[in-house]
């Protein structure tokens, strides 16, 4: 091999990457391009029905119903970072699949941002409810349409800006390997094919930092939260307290399928030192399908006042 040859082959080398994570897939394609294709078209009709709802009817125009559209609308946007891409690969590609350094960094940072912004959401949901029920003569000042924004701006520009600091750090190292057995990027896959030193360490404690802002901390604060409103239902003997716990189960739903989801993730990566493909297929499917599709049956079903706009507008489709 030619000099030239070999400074080229090198330079894919570190410019593109491949994704193994399809062939765990390929002996059952067309099974999982259905499955996904139903997952995410089943996500975009509800996600989309439910927002439609809460935009349209101003008497949901109440912090509580705001947060839920801001969180739908962050699957959607996790949703088709993933979903449009994998499919096209499932159809078309009988292989692995090449992607640029560029653009893998690009949909792990979208990806990572989206499911962080969701773990502060879940917090911010977590804040409205407890003053509600446990402060309600402050929750006027406390949640007020100014509050409300700045929490909305907090929980997605700080993700975004700590998620693509990571996923720039990993994507400027050196790469000493090409191959992720994942269907798609993802940071710490990134950082896993560096050839170490002091920069992949660097980007090892600030993926650990990460990962304690927005995915402890908000644990421990929703859990406090919770807390708090089921001790004070339980010492009040009004039947308000029945009504007010039930507009937190849904929220409740929701932090527990995340919550178990990112365990699962975060499990998966620390506690296997060697590459293990089946595992970390299964583990990618199970993070991108699972809340794209309890999230609008939750809010969609579980939540009487948008359940009952919904029955109204499908009925008067009807009838039209």
């Amino acid at each position: 091999m030619s000099l030239a040859a070999l400074n080229v082959s090198l330079f894919v080398a570190q410019t593109s990457l491949t994704l193994d994570g399809l062939q765990q897939l390929s002996d059952h394609r067309l099974l999982f391009f259905f499955l996904f294709l139903s997952a995410y078209l089943f996500a975009l009709c509800s996600d989309g029905l439910v927002l439609v709802v809460i935009c349209t009817r101003h008497s949901l125009h109440k912090p509580m119903y705001v947060f839920i559209a801001a969180l739908l609308l962050n699957s959607l946007l996790g949703g088709s970072a993933v979903y449009p891409r994998l499919l096209w690969d499932l159809l078309w590609e009988s292989g692995s699949v090449l992607v640029t350094l560029s653009a893998c960094a690009c949909q792990a940072w979208v990806v990572y941002s989206c499911g962080a912004s969701a773990f502060l959401l879940l917090p911010a949901m977590a804040f409205d409810r407890y003053v509600a029920i446990c402060r309600p003569m402050r929750y006027a000042a406390l949640v007020s349409p100014r509050a409300v924004a700045a929490l909305l701006l907090f929980c997605w520009l700080l993700p975004a800006a700590m998620i693509g600091s990571a996923a720039l750090l990993a994507a400027r190292q050196p790469l000493c390997r090409s191959h992720i057995n994942r269907l798609y990027c993802d940071v710490y896959s990134l950082n896993r094919l560096s050839c170490g030193g002091n920069a992949a360490l660097l980007s090892e404690v600030f993926a650990l930092f990460i990962s304690v802002a927005c995915c402890l901390l908000p644990v421990a604060f929703v859990l406090f939260s919770y807390s708090s409103i089921l001790y004070i239902s339980l010492c009040r003997v009004s039947g308000s307290s029945g009504k007010a716990l039930r507009t937190c189960l849904p929220h409740l739903l929701v932090f527990l399928n995340y919550s178990a989801c990112t365990a699962v993730e975060l499990l998966q990566r620390r506690l296997q030192a060697g590459d293990q493909p089946a595992s970390s297929v299964l583990t990618s499917v199970l993070v991108v399908l699972v809340p794209t599709v309890l999230n609008p049956v939750v809010y969609g079903l579980n939540m009487s006042a948008i359940t009952g706009y919904i029955r109204r507008l499908l009925s008067s489709r009807k009838t039209e």
